[in-house]
């Protein structure tokens, strides 16, 4: 199998944000998000029943997590994880440039 790049060819994310599986496992999955100037909904918050782990490659972004008193500011090489059942929301994303992510979501640990 030849080698991927996660930047080559990149999507167009400025009509909406662009997700790819980049792997699936059972238990397992790996994706690449695109975005350029898209936030979550007002009022909309996610809420998952696994686990997500979040690494910012390029761009900005800003991530509420839900019980926070102030949103988080990503900056390039900034990850995270967000624990199954946590609400968080995107608050904002770069306008000026795609903002891509590595997101590895996985079953929550018992």
């Amino acid at each position: 199998m030849p080698p991927h790049n996660l930047f080559q060819p990149l999507p167009d994310a400025r009509e909406g944000e662009c997700f790819d599986d980049l792997l699936r496992r059972p238990g397992c999955r790996v994706e690449r998000i695109v975005s350029h100037g898209q936030a979550s909904p007002p009022g909309f918050w996610y809420e998952q029943d696994w686990d997500e782990w979040v690494l910012l490659l390029s761009g900005h972004a800003v991530l509420q997590l839900d019980g926070e008193a102030a949103p988080r500011p990503l900056a390039v090489g900034d990850y995270l994880l967000i624990p199954a059942g946590l609400r968080h929301r995107v608050e904002a994303t770069a306008t000026d440039q795609p903002s891509v992510w590595l997101a590895i979501h996985f079953e929550p640990s018992a």
